[in-house]
């Protein structure tokens, strides 16, 4: 039987209103994720609410890291700006979602609508950008890495460091090891992701993302206006800081 295609939308946001909604109670909403081989995964949307004591060490490592003037790039629900405003720091947040853009005002973040490639005119430059909650996947893969660095760098001041989450691909799972020889087959990198959020009727634009190794990063940032300074791995999750060069 023939089905409809969702509706175009923010499905994201819409996402964070309803587990905003319920208080952010476990279980009030999940994130559906799509992938375009038809794999579908569903977590609860509470963790995107985190509190600043519960925040995973490398995110908690990343807020005392960031100095001055700060963007937290696809701020979300606003987890990690508000721990960040717990102390006392200057944090402006950036999302092309405005469901999550309205959830984190109501939350007291200064939340912007925007993203990397069309941020507000005014926003200005910053000495810290954060790429956190495995936000390095923004990067895609090798096509766009280019792109998305320089127009992080044009957001950027004087030595400003970019912090970041990522994850290596590595996985016993046997649907994502499949995906992942499908991208090797056609010369990809084995963490690009083709996804969409999926919510009630609703789909975000597909859009890719990138779970890119340690290794696959370092060859990513090498012909940027970055320079990576420090990696601290934790199992799978690692925690970069990339400070900007003279170019």
């Amino acid at each position: 039987m023939a089905h409809d295609e969702p509706r175009l939308g923010d499905a994201f946001g819409l996402t964070l209103q309803r587990c905003w909604a319920a208080d952010a109670a476990p279980g009030a909403a999940c994130e559906v994720i799509e992938r375009d081989d038809g794999h579908i995964n569903a977590a609860c949307a509470s963790r995107y609410f985190t509190p600043a004591d519960a925040l995973a060490p490398l995110d908690r490592e990343a807020v005392d890291l960031a100095e001055g003037r700060i963007l937290d790039v696809g701020v979300g629900a606003g987890r990690h700006a508000l721990a960040l405003q717990a102390s006392g720091k200057d944090v402006v947040g950036l999302d092309p979602s405005p469901g999550a853009v309205e959830v984190a005002r109501q939350r007291g973040v200064d939340a912007r609508l925007g993203s990397i490639a069309a941020p507000p005119a005014d926003i200005g430059r910053f000495d810290a950008l954060l790429l956190l909650g495995n936000n390095l996947g923004l990067l895609q893969g090798p096509e766009r890495a280019p792109e998305v660095l320089a127009h992080l760098a044009s957001l950027a001041g004087p030595g400003a460091l970019l912090i970041g989450t990522g994850m290596d691909p590595s996985t016993a799972d046997a649907d994502h090891r499949a995906y992942q020889e499908r991208n090797r087959r056609s010369g990809r990198l084995s963490g690009q992701i083709r996804m969409r959020n999926r919510q009630g009727v609703l789909a975000t634009d597909w859009f890719d993302y990138l779970l890119a190794g340690v290794d696959d990063l370092r060859a990513l940032v090498r012909r940027s206006p970055w320079h990576v300074v420090s990696v601290r791995e934790e199992g799978r999750n690692y925690l970069a800081v990339l400070r900007l060069q003279a170019w």
